[in-house]
Parts: C-alpha cells; structure tokens; sequence
C-alpha cells in the first residue's frame, strides 16, 4: 500500500516520471454501472439531492474506490452545478437530463448575472473535497471537475442537451459580440470555481469543454480556445502547480489545437488511435485516454488486449489510462474489476 508519505500515483504521472505501469481512472466511474449507487439513487431520486448533499456525494465519489481501488479519485458532481450562483437556475429530471427554464439568449440577461463566489453558492463542495483528500490519504488523487466555457455557455443559452447546437451556434454566426461577452464571464466563474476546489483539496481538475467538439476547427479557435485559454492562465497565475487535464468529445479533428489551451495534459476519445495522437502531439505532450467504453462490454481477452494495446501505444512517461468518453450504463461491475486488475499488473 502506498505510504502516506510518498506522491500519489497519479500525480507522478502528470510530473512526467517514468513509470512502469500508468495511473488508472475512469470517466464517470461514480454512478449509474454500480449496484450500489443505483440503491442509493432509487432512495434519493433527484439527482441534485445526491450531487449537492455532500454526505451523498462523498459516498458516490468512494464507492468505486472501495470496490477497485482506482488511481484517481474524482468528486461526484455535475459540470453544471455552478450555474445558478450565476443566477442561471437549471432542474434535472432523472433519465432526461438538466433543463434550464430561462436560457441566456440577450445581453439585457447577461448584465443581471449574479457576480459568482463559490465559497458562498456552493459551500458542500469543500466538505466534499476535504473528506475525500481525508478518506483516500495519498493512497489515491483526488480529482475536481469542471465545465469548460464553451459547453457551459452552450447548456445555457440551449437550455437543454442539444444534437445540433443550432442556438449557440447561431449566436456566434449573427451575434458574435453578446456571445464573446457571455463566454467570458462563464471563462471567469469557471476560473474562481477552479480555484475554489484546489483550495478545497482538488489536487488535480479535470475540465470537460466536451461539445466543443461540435465546433469546425476555425471556430473552435474563436469560441472556445480564448476562453479556455483564459481559465487557464487565470487559474496558473494563483495555483501554478496543480495540474489541470482537458477533454472534448470527438476532438480528433482539433487535438492540435487543444494543447493550445496550455493545460497540462490531453484527454483523448476513442476516435483517433492512440500512436497517431501521440505522434501529432509530440512526445513532450501529457495524454489521458483512450478506450472506448464498450470495450468493457466484451471479453476478458478482448479487454485485456485494448488495455495492452493502449499502454503500449502511449509509453511509459506522460500517460494516464482512462476511457476514451465516460463508463456506460449496464457495464458489467465484474469488467471494471477486471479492467483496474489488468492495468494495475502491467510492468
């Protein structure tokens, strides 16, 4: 067992050590594949009830710990929760995702935004992170999390979970300006929200700007690089030494780009091989990634071949295994079990 004293796993990874074998999480590794989250949700049905009751979401965040004992633990949470300390109130109704009743479409509601204090609007999630920082030691890295700009900004003024992003898209496209503006006070919020969980005990945060995706590469560097660009920084110059990860689904046509936000480390899908992003990254570059989530559907061997396949792929310096999106719903436990054992055995 690691020693108190020694740096988390995961940690010495994102230091860019050697090691013989990558640190291991997963992407929404607290929640629906688990029994025993699924008992507990069928007890608190709403899903805010779970995520911003911080004795709930300490024992969510722990439950896949206790059961395979990932190399990282990640605070269970939602990426919009910040929002209404904004003065966007958002509703999510379980099995259809969040709803938000009065979505940000004028600038008239862009100046009534609420100036956002974290310490004040959320204070759970510091008893959340501290007790995770308490119950794992240095046995495991404890994660924070949040929504980048762009797919903040898009909940927002979509008001809902969107296939084309007609809305947003069409902001930027007639009224780039209104946009620029509401794009930069989330790139702020998100910022003071970053640093609130490294007060807390994040000792890494992984921000999920993940329809950026849906951007074309030329507006991928107007509408979301600035402002991820801009949490970045912001957050560098008050706590330069906490590493920050970023993931956008379906990045492969901007993994390139995305090292321009300066984060110090990549989370990449599992829509580009995992030797190809490393070769168009370069060596120097941090990876994360890249199974898909459906490979935890199949056999043993298959799962054990990806997991080999991957690692070999992505070296031994600069990589954290994880999956390529999150953990499905109806993932068998007893694969996850596996797949933690494999990764853990590699040398």
């Amino acid at each position: 067992m690691t020693q108190a004293t020694e740096i988390p796993y995961l940690l010495r990874a994102l230091r860019g050590e050697v090691l013989e074998r990558p640190p291991v999480w997963m992407m929404r590794q607290a929640g629906r594949y688990m029994k025993v989250y699924r008992d507990l949700r069928d007890k608190y049905p709403n899903f805010r009830d779970r995520s911003e009751n911080a004795d709930l979401a300490i024992e969510i965040s722990l439950q896949p710990w206790r059961a395979f004992k990932p190399d990282g633990v990640i605070m269970f949470s939602d990426i919009l929760t910040p929002l209404p300390g904004l003065g966007i109130p958002f509703e999510i109704p379980e099995s259809k995702g969040p709803i938000i009743n009065s979505p940000i479409r004028t600038q008239q509601q862009i100046d009534k935004l609420h100036p956002f204090d974290p310490k004040v609007s959320l204070p759970f999630i510091e008893t959340i992170l501290q007790t995770l920082r308490q119950e794992v030691g240095n046995q495991s890295t404890v994660l924070g999390f949040v929504g980048g700009p762009w797919t903040l900004a898009a909940y927002a003024i979509e008001g809902k979970s969107s296939k084309n992003y007609a809305i947003i898209k069409s902001m930027a496209f007639t009224e780039p300006s209104i946009l620029h503006k509401f794009l930069s006070k989330i790139a702020d919020a998100i910022t003071s929200y970053i640093r609130y969980q490294i007060d807390c005990g994040a000792q890494v945060v992984q921000l999920f700007d993940s329809w950026a995706g849906q951007l074309t590469p030329r507006d991928y560097e107007v509408f979301a690089l600035p402002y991820q660009q801009q949490v970045v920084s912001q957050v560098k110059q008050t706590h330069p030494n906490t590493p920050l990860i970023l993931y956008i689904s379906g990045s492969a046509g901007i993994l390139e780009r995305m090292v321009k936000s300066r984060v110090d480390m990549i989370s990449i899908d599992w829509t580009v091989d995992m030797a190809e992003a490393r070769q168009r990254l370069g060596s120097n570059v941090k990876v994360q990634g890249n199974i898909d989530p459906v490979v935890l559907f199949g056999s043993k061997k298959f799962i054990r071949d990806r997991i080999f396949d991957t690692v070999r792929k992505a070296g031994k310096v600069g990589h954290i295994l994880n999956l390529g999106h999150g953990i499905l719903v109806g993932t068998p436990e007893d694969n996850v079990r596996f797949f933690f054992e494999t990764a853990k055995q590699i040398n």
